[in-house]
């Protein structure tokens, strides 16, 4: 039967470490107290116990179970680490669904403010130069949508209220056909740039969703 013991098993690491405290005191010129002394001697005995060809074997199974508790504890750090960082992503993931909660909730009050925005809300003159005209449409359009509006304009009139297609008889900024549409904004539609504007946003709107889906629907179909 084998002579290793439990208590031998854990001698071996106590007798290391004594061991070299000891060769370290002895260095250093410090003087073993007496309790080290009757310590290593009884571990001394005690590894005596075990046969030579075996002590390395414990010493070696003594390093193994070492290297298996800093695994242990690695592990443990690296859960840790990883907790933390999904903490972290998880609060950053909020913030961002808050701010972007946030900014949509300020363009729907932008929208609601400038589409309640009518003819009526500007002077009325006997012409309009393009500049003001997208004057105006910049205070009916939601700020993050007016370019989406423009590239259409851009495309349908070149920003000219009065333009007729010679052939169908489009007319306006967004050639509306018939062009009796316009009325649905105001029976100034004519001769006033805004009733237009106000007319084509709610077309977008309710057609696409919004000037940028029916900008995106123009690039691919070239009408809307």
């Amino acid at each position: 039967m084998s002579r290793i013991s439990v208590r031998g098993f854990a001698v071996a690491s106590a007798t290391a470490v004594t061991a070299v405290g000891s060769v370290v005191g002895v260095a250093s010129g410090s003087v073993a107290q007496t309790n080290d002394a009757e310590a290593t001697a009884s571990d001394a005995t005690l590894l005596a116990d075990i046969p030579v060809g075996q002590q390395a074997q414990v010493q070696t199974a003594s390093l193994a179970q070492q290297a298996d508790f800093q695994a242990i504890a690695a592990d443990e750090g690296a859960k840790k680490d990883a907790e933390e960082s999904a903490r972290k992503a998880a609060a950053e993931t909020a913030v961002a669904k808050k701010e972007a909660a946030e900014k949509a909730a300020k363009e729907r009050e932008e929208a609601k403010a400038k589409a309640s925005r009518s003819s009526g809300d500007f002077p009325v003159q006997s012409s309009y130069s393009i500049a003001q005209i997208q004057a105006m449409a910049s205070q009916m359009v939601p700020s993050g949508q007016f370019q989406c509006f423009s590239n259409i304009v851009n495309h349908e009139s070149s920003w000219n209220y009065q333009a007729v297609n010679a052939s169908s008889g489009a007319y306006g900024l967004f050639q509306a056909l018939p062009a009796g549409k316009y009325a649905s904004a105001g029976a100034d539609w004519r001769t006033n740039p805004a009733t237009q504007i106000k007319w084509g946003l709610s077309y977008m709107d309710s057609r696409y969703g919004s000037p940028c889906e029916a900008w995106s629907f123009w690039q691919a179909n070239h009408w809307y």
